[in-house]
């Protein structure tokens, strides 16, 4: 008689490329005003960050590491926007 047992319980996704996609993740690929709400927040919002960059440099303020912080913020904030409006995942074809 044998001591060890394996056990048949299936594994679980570990998150890899064939992991089921969340039906949340599918209602945001496919509705578009959310994309366009959700990532036009963000374009608007880098742009009030960039706004209030500037402002700060307009009246004559020395340019400190902080608004240069603060102008690297609003240009992620915008391409963040800019990546969830156009939606490039799986769109791209893979190399065989």
């Amino acid at each position: 008689m044998s001591c060890s047992t394996m056990s048949t319980a299936p594994e679980a996704p570990t998150g890899g490329a064939d992991a089921p996609v969340s039906k949340t993740s599918q209602l945001f690929k496919g509705c578009w005003s959310c994309r366009v709400i959700s990532g036009g927040g963000l374009v608007l919002s880098g742009a009030y960050v960039y706004h209030a960059a500037r402002g700060v440099m307009r009246l004559g303020g020395p340019t400190s590491m902080g608004t240069v912080a603060q102008i690297t913020f609003a240009a992620c904030l915008a391409a963040w926007g800019i990546v969830i409006i156009a939606d490039p995942v799986g769109k791209a074809q893979r190399k065989t």
